[in-house]
């Protein structure tokens, strides 16, 4: 079984508009709610591959129930406890010339529904994938990726992280199945200013030393970078306009997992990946796939040579 856990989604409003002036009335000409957060996101794509899965997160008030149902209505099964407040709305607000973003921080999670959180985690079958990927809400420490990771090393689960944390080294130890560092991340982690493409690969190699089974860099319009103990692949992407490049990690992260359980091999799972992120990457959601078989045109994969002994 997979799920997925979003512990701070939010609904993300989408608002188009001629001219944004202060002090009147603006009237939009287009408006779009979508649910969202980043597990939530990987959901959508698992579903869209006909990969089932669990929803896990807090959730609050009419906002709450919207992504509930949205999630619900694609056929997701939900499992989410329910907090006191409103889940987030974060809203966009595209002119002419400009964009406003304006993200909410969200309701604070009482230290009981933590709790209740790690209780659910506990509760996941053995040989269960579970995902754990995105910000936290107020009220809940960092530590919380800690314990995840080891109720799911003594649970036998396979724990997928996508994360903005330095606890991720900390998860180290208990040997998640798979990391999914940005660029940017990776940097922040070794605390770095910016990465030349050997660093990238020599600081992937130091997760793998440090207890990660695997490596995803995603790497935006470069492509992306995995590393195992037995293999080392380069995969390139895409080349679009990029308008959506905030979901695009999501969907490369969920679809290569979700291929690799419906049984491709790492390189087709890679390659298809790299195609799903870039089809998200030009467009204003999640992508549908139907564009995902002509972009797996322009991906060349490489297998390059492993350092760590």
């Amino acid at each position: 079984m997979i799920y997925t856990c979003t512990l701070n989604p939010a609904i993300d409003l989408f608002v188009n508009i001629d001219t944004l002036k202060p002090n009147v009335v603006n009237r939009t000409n287009a408006e779009d709610y979508i649910p969202n957060g980043k597990a939530i996101n990987i959901s959508f794509i698992l579903k869209r591959m006909g990969v089932n899965n669990t929803a896990l997160g807090f959730i609050g008030g009419f906002t709450g129930s919207f992504i509930k149902n949205e999630l619900e209505y694609q056929g997701i099964t939900t499992n989410f406890i329910e907090v006191d407040g409103i889940t987030r709305v974060n809203t966009f607000v595209r002119d002419r010339e400009n964009e406003y973003k304006i993200v909410n921080k969200g309701p604070v999670i009482p230290q009981n529904k933590t709790v209740e959180m790690l209780e659910k985690i506990c509760e996941i079958p053995a040989g269960s994938l579970l995902f754990v990927s995105g910000s936290l809400p107020r009220g809940v420490s960092e530590n919380i990726f800690e314990e995840i990771a080891k109720i799911s090393k003594k649970n036998n689960v396979k724990l997928v992280l996508d994360i903005s944390s330095k606890k991720l080294l900390d998860c180290l130890h208990y040997q998640p199945y798979l990391i999914k560092p940005n660029e940017e991340e990776l940097a922040d982690l070794f605390e770095k200013d910016s990465l030349t493409e050997k660093d990238i690969m020599e600081l992937s190699e130091v997760l793998l030393t440090k207890g990660a089974q695997n490596v995803l860099v995603s790497l935006g319009d470069k492509g992306s970078l995995f590393l195992s103990e037995e293999k080392v692949l380069r995969v390139s992407a895409p080349q679009g306009n990029a308008v959506n490049t905030a979901c695009a990690g999501d969907a490369l992260l969920g679809s290569f997992v979700g291929k690799l359980v419906q049984g491709s091999s790492l390189e087709e799972a890679l390659i298809f990946a790299s195609a799903t992120g870039a089809s998200t990457a030009f467009t204003s959601g999640l992508s549908d796939l139907t564009d995902v078989n002509e972009l797996i045109k322009e991906i060349k994969i490489k297998q390059l040579n492993l350092n760590v002994s």
